[in-house]
C-alpha cells in the first residue's frame, strides 16, 4: 500500500506517466504505529538523476488538490540537518526584525 501511494505522489510531481516500478527500490514506514495519525514516509530510488528530478518538481504536489498535504524533501544527515536548523532560525531573526521596522 505504502508502495503504490509513494508511486502515485511521485508520478504526480513528476508530471509523468512513466513507470516507476524500477525506479522505487525501498519504502519504509517511518515513527511508530499510532491510529489515527500520520507518519513520514522514506522512499529509497536506485538512480541519483530520478531523485534530482522529482525534487526539481515537487512544487507540482502545490496544484494537486488531492496530495496538497504531501512533503517531499531529501534526506539529510546529522550535519546537513544542524546546518538548516541555523539558517532557518537566522531567517526567523531576519523576518521578525523587518517585520518590526516595517510597525515603526
Amino acid at each position: 500500500m505504502e508502495r503504490e501511494l509513494a508511486k502515485t505522489v511521485i508520478k504526480q510531481a513528476k508530471g509523468s506517466t512513466q513507470e516507476l516500478d524500477q525506479e522505487v527500490e525501498q519504502v519504509i514506514r517511518l515513527g511508530s504505529y499510532s491510529e489515527g495519525s500520520r507518519r513520514p514516509m522514506k522512499v529509497r530510488m536506485r538512480s541519483q538523476v530520478a531523485v534530482e528530478e522529482i525534487i526539481a518538481k515537487k512544487g507540482k504536489l502545490a496544484d494537486d488538490t488531492e496530495h496538497k498535504d504531501i512533503w517531499i524533501k531529501r534526506d539529510m544527515n546529522l550535519e546537513e540537518r544542524e546546518k538548516e536548523k541555523v539558517l532557518r532560525n537566522e531567517a526567523k531573526e531576519k523576518k521578525q526584525e523587518k517585520d518590526g521596522d516595517q510597525e515603526k
